[in-house]
């Protein structure tokens, strides 16, 4: 393979440069709203201690209790994400198989392992899809320390092409074991979750909140100020989360770019077409047989 193949275009590294930026942006900006929200818990208990300082009387302690909790909604509202448990990815489909199972199979990896120079997959697995793909455990530790990737490879895709073929697309995969840009997807894929449990995953916050304004007429009011404020953080999240994405989507493009050109180094450029035209016509046709046997 040319050395060549393995170095990032420009473009590459622009895109790459965009995306850690973006993910800058969001820190600096959770990390800013992290403060104000410690600044509107100061401000409320501030607020309260002055009312019932300067009349002390159940109206103006229950006000105050009102402050204060309405600052503490909102800023639990900025953490509530930490207090999600892990979802875990599932592998019900797919079949994981050693060397000892598949030997042409790991020669094959092995052969283009070493012509990419990559380190081999931590597990390799099969599907009935006609695709093929890299992965890893993306979670809180996979953004600082180095995570070996896995590799699916469909049997649909392995009976639709020749083994030249197939070498082209495994070659395509290897390609985004080299490239660390890939790093990047794991903090965009973390930020994602979290942006995504402050926008849409607020079901139990939403309850606390509405319970809380429940437990006495004083506090519906705040309730409705804690709501107000948590809005307007939403409103901010969402046109970080656009900038975040079509940065991250183009750098995906380019990756996507760079692992062809691996592949066509590899194995040469007509196996990477004909496979890719294949494609479709393969999966419309293994679509059509799970239809039909799902029908009966």
């Amino acid at each position: 393979m040319q050395n060549s193949a393995l170095k990032i275009s420009d473009n590459f590294r622009k895109m790459a440069v965009r995306s850690v930026l973006s993910i800058f942006l969001f820190l600096g900006t959770y990390l800013l709203m992290i403060v104000l929200g410690l600044g509107v818990i100061l401000l409320c208990g501030l607020i309260a201690y002055w009312i019932v300082s300067f009349y002390g009387t159940f109206l103006t302690a229950m006000l105050g209790f009102g402050f204060i909790s309405m600052g503490l909604l909102i800023f639990f509202f900025l953490i509530k994400f930490v207090f999600t448990g892990a979802k875990k990815i599932d592998r019900t489909h797919l079949i994981e198989v050693s060397a000892k199972d598949q030997p042409e199979l790991f020669k094959l990896i092995a052969e283009i392992v070493a012509e990419v120079k990559t380190p081999f997959p931590k597990h390799v697995y099969l599907s009935s899809e006609v695709n093929a793909s890299v992965f890893y455990d993306s979670n809180f530790w996979s953004m600082f320390f180095p995570v070996r990737k896995n590799l699916q490879i469909g049997l649909g895709l392995m009976n639709s092409i020749s083994a030249i073929e197939l070498k082209a697309i495994l070659a395509h995969e290897f390609g985004h074991f080299s490239q660390r840009s890939m790093k990047v997807g794991s903090y965009v894929y973390n930020v994602n979750k979290v942006i995504y449990n402050m926008l849409y995953d607020n079901e139990g916050y939403s309850t606390i909140v509405e319970k809380w304004g429940n437990m006495s007429s004083y506090f519906v009011l705040f309730a409705r100020g804690a709501i107000f404020v948590v809005q307007g953080i939403q409103l901010v999240l969402i046109e970080v989360h656009k900038v975040l994405n079509i940065n991250y989507m183009a750098l995906s493009r380019e990756m996507e770019f760079h692992a062809d050109e691996v592949a066509a180094s590899v194995a040469g450029s007509a196996p990477l077409a004909n496979s890719l035209l294949r494609l479709d016509l393969a999966n419309s046709t293994l679509s059509g047989v799970f239809d039909y046997y799902n029908g009966k």
